[in-house]
């Protein structure tokens, strides 16, 4: 604007003229004038308002004129991007001949823009990708021009056509990985990620994925740094890497840790450092070179470094690492502080008689200055710590207690007052704790004064020889000046008079199930209809904090687990179903909380009750085929619901009354145990859209969890589709697609279970109703591909990281846990096996629980 203009008012643009205000700009107001920046000020301002123009004819052709223009580079750059921005369907295919022109322009820069505005164009509407699609000569002809970046953008363009047929697209890595002429070294990494995602795509095909991954692994050998460090990066993200193939990616990735280039440095140890959460055996051999970077000038990258080393250390390492990590945590900032913590953590868990070490480290560092989330990681730690380590519970509570003496947030003083109430009671002098908790009674504010109540009460419960003296401070408190303090005082001091009442109010450790009581609440709020009763809270279920706990584990494991795997192929998720007011609260819970609040938003499932477990996405098809289908299996007391989500790739068709059609094998369902109730079919399914139908199916007889093989034929009645005019065909035709088998396994009845303590839930479970069966598996080539099927087989959850066996390991435990479907029996499974190169795995499997039934179904699976 003005050059003079200093203050600008809410309604700067309300009362504008066009012609003033074009004079007035700066741009068209200079002494003298640019011509060159003016009409780039244009192309600009036309962009900016196409969205809200009405008619855009008239400039359209101006556009056209400027990018055909023989002399000018960038205004015919500018003019393809402004007018592909205001292009539609309707208009692509008239100026279609010019941006074919300008993809094959020598010039790159008019390539370049072409080619960008066409992947725009692609991802606009069905009507623009086919036109687009009708390029692909053109974009062909782009790739081998002399310009860098315009084979970068070409590449890109036409992986995006053929990204749906995996053959085309295995011909096109296959074709520009060597003696292509590829210059951009863009383009190889764009090369290299698509590879990586064959490779992934292709798990069952061994001989093909081989092939795949020494292609991939030539890349490792580029005269370019950026190249070499994708293929390595891409490589340590693969699933279901082995130790050997990780060798010349983490080679690769040593040499970076030496180089001079900060930005090579720093990209290579972030992978290390997530390569060392599932493979720390294959990191270990950097140690050294890591070592060496904790001195790096970089602060990220000594960061990465020293949390990188205490992933891979050894037990015997520990203590020199904590030396050097004492000195390095006052020069960075709090962001890197957390992720030093957390590697910390890992590391206590791992080596438990490092506590007294960790903890030590841990309650300097709680002292010092820091944020609400630096001092929240450390007490999470410390939480942690307690739960995982029990021997050092009355150390790592005595810290505690010195840091809520002077503990400037109020959350964090309130939950280590909880945590003492909870866990100092079971002690062996749980007196002491006593003064430190009052001492917040007197000293602190309101909220922590209320907490401070509450725990006082839990050891005056928990501990009979302290109640006399507990009760006299709580007399105290009914002097308090806030309502909150005095009621919970007076309510305790009541409570605690009665033994029922103690063991209800104080004693009872269960809570409400709050991902479940938020959804209930949610589901309230945006039903009016639901507004004239009361909420009712009996719906929410209730969970001991055991549960909790393990819930709480479960889902640190399984953000771990993903930051491991590192971006996973792509898969069909299910259609939200959940009311759109719900969508913030959806982000928030995990993908159980998601599939059981989609059941519940269809009436036909919903009355089938409590959703006990769904399972991982089972892909029925290629990820190349015409019609892309996945199915879920959700399991219920008496019911198998099977969801099928299916995508239609085919552009000149519209799918109607789309169902699948399962059939038993065998025939007999009586002998299956499962009998067909009913099935919800989708009306319309379009071209590129994603949609769910479902198949019900009823436990019947007294197997209670039986396990079956389905056949499975895509039906539905195929319409032709106009995708430029939008109209269907009034007739269609029926056809079907065969699918591939559904298996209904003992794992779909199983939940994991996660515990904080096997060894202790082991012991408790007894050996009265205790199963052992003995197996020689001489097919199986080694104990990690026994583990892994038993694994699979169970669907239960390993503990101890016994999922993880060493590389020609000879023996082996794993020990697992879950809770079985039927009466929510929690059952606990240890695997030893032991290999012989002779006679393959010898495997004896123990099973434990209180039901003898399930016990003899958990060993049997093998068979």
């Amino acid at each position: 604007m003005k050059k003079d203009d200093e203050q600008y008012g809410d309604g700067i643009f309300s009362s504008c003229d066009k012609s003033v205000t074009l004079q007035e700009a700066k741009a068209f107001n200079e002494t003298p004038i640019n011509p060159r920046k003016c009409r780039q000020m244009v192309y600009l301002v036309i962009k900016e308002l196409s969205n809200i123009a009405e008619d855009v004819i008239m400039v359209t052709s101006s556009l056209t004129k400027d990018m055909n223009a023989k002399s000018d580079v960038v205004y015919r750059a500018n003019a393809i991007r402004a007018l592909c921005k205001i292009t539609d369907g309707t208009m692509l295919q008239s100026i279609e001949r010019f941006l074919k022109q300008a993809i094959v322009d020598k010039n790159p820069s008019v390539s370049s823009a072409a080619l960008v505005s066409s992947l725009n164009l692609f991802s606009q509407t069905p009507q623009t990708k086919e036109v687009v699609k009708r390029w692909v000569n053109e974009v062909q002809e782009a790739i081998n021009a002399k310009g860098v970046i315009t084979q970068y953008h070409a590449l890109g363009l036409i992986y995006q056509i053929k990204q749906h047929d995996r053959m085309a697209v295995t011909k096109l890595v296959q074709n520009y990985s060597k003696g292509s002429g590829l210059k951009s070294s863009f383009a190889h990494c764009m090369l290299v990620r698509y590879l990586a995602k064959i490779i992934s795509d292709d798990e069952n095909d061994n001989s093909g994925s081989r092939a795949m991954f020494d292609l991939l692994e030539s890349w490792l050998r580029h005269k370019n740094d950026m190249v070499v460090y994708e293929a390595a990066r891409a490589i340590c993200t693969l699933p279901n890497v082995s130790q050997k193939e990780l060798f010349p990616a983490v080679s690769a990735l040593q040499l970076m840790l030496l180089n001079t280039k900060p930005t090579l440095r720093f990209a290579a140890i972030r992978t290390l450092n997530k390569l060392a959460l599932s493979h720390p055996v294959a990191v270990w051999p950097c140690n050294l070179d890591m070592e060496n970077l904790i001195t790096d000038s970089n602060r990220s990258i000594a960061t990465f470094a020293i949390t990188t080393l205490l992933k891979t250390g050894t037990e015997a390492s520990v203590d020199r690492l904590m030396k050097q990590i004492t000195g390095f945590m006052s020069e960075i900032s709090d962001e890197f502080k957390v992720i030093v913590i957390d590697a910390i953590r890992s590391l206590c868990l791992k080596f438990p008689s490092k506590q007294s070490l960790m903890l030590n480290f841990l309650s300097n560092v709680l002292r010092d200055e820091g944020g609400y989330e630096y001092k929240r990681a450390i007490v999470e730690a410390i939480f942690d710590i307690i739960y995982h380590v029990p021997d050092s519970k009355e150390y790592a509570l005595g810290h505690l207690c010195e840091f809520i003496e002077d503990c400037e947030f109020p959350k964090l003083a309130v939950r280590i007052l909880h945590l003492i109430g909870t866990e100092g009671p079971k002690t062996a002098q749980p007196g002491k704790y006593i003064r430190y908790i009052y001492n917040r009674v007197i000293l602190e504010n309101a909220t922590i004064r209320a907490a401070a109540v509450s725990s006082l009460a839990k050891f005056a419960f928990k501990c009979e020889n302290l109640k006399p003296r507990i009760k006299v401070l709580l007399q105290r408190c009914l002097d308090d000046s806030d309502d909150e303090v005095r009621d919970r005082a007076a309510m305790y001091l009541k409570v605690l008079e009665n033994n029922e009442m103690s063991i209800k109010y104080v004693g009872d450790d269960t809570s409400y199930s709050w991902p479940a009581l938020e959804r209930n609440i949610l589901n309230y709020i945006n039903d009016t209809e639901a507004h004239l009763e009361p909420f009712d809270i009996t719906s929410t279920p209730i969970v001991t904090k055991a549960q909790e706990e393990g819930e709480r584990l479960r889902i640190k494991a399984n953000a771990q687990e993903a930051i491991a795997q590192g971006p996973g192929k792509s898969k069909i998720t299910p259609t939200s179903s959940a009311p759109a007011g719900s969508a913030p609260a959806v982000e928030n819970v995990d993908l159980q909380t998601r599939y059981r609040m989609e059941m519940e938003s269809i009436p036909a499932l919903a009355v089938l009750g409590s959703l006990f477990k769904s399972s991982k996405v089972v892909e029925l098809t290629e990820s190349e085929t015409e019609y892309v289908v996945g199915c879920i299996k959700h399991v219920y007391d008496k019911h198998i619901v099977f969801q099928f989500n299916c995508k239609n790739t085919i552009s000149e068709f519209q799918l109607d009354n789309v169902f699948v059609q399962m059939a038993l094998q065998p025939e007999e369902e009586e002998e299956v145990g499962l009998r067909f109730k009913f099935q919800l079919n989708v009306p319309k399914l379009q071209f590129d859209k994603v949609e769910s139908f479902y198949s019900c199916w009823e436990i019947v007889g007294s197997n209670g969890s039986p396990q079956a093989s389905f056949s499975n034929t895509l039906r539905f009645l195929v319409k032709e589709f106009d995708i430029n005019s939008g109209e269907v065909d009034e007739e269609g035709y029926e056809d079907e697609y065969l699918l591939e088998d559904v298996d209904v396994t003992l794992a779909d009845y199983f939940q994991p279970l996660y515990l904080s303590d096997f060894r202790k839930s082991w012991e408790e479970a007894g050996s009265q109703n205790e199963v052992i069966e003995t197996y020689s598996l001489t097919a199986v080539q080694s104990i990690k591909a026994a583990v892994s099927t038993v694994i699979d087989l169970l669907g239960m959850q390993p503990n101890e990281q016994t999922q993880h066996v060493k590389e020609k390991a000879t023996t082996h435990t794993l020990i697992l846990s879950g809770t079985y479907f039927i009466g929510l029996i929690n059952c606990f499974v240890r695997c030893r096996c032991a290999f012989d190169p002779s006679s393959g795995v010898t495997m004896e499997l123990t099973a434990r629980s209180n039901n003898r039934n399930v016990n003899e179904k958990i060993v049997n699976c093998i068979s």
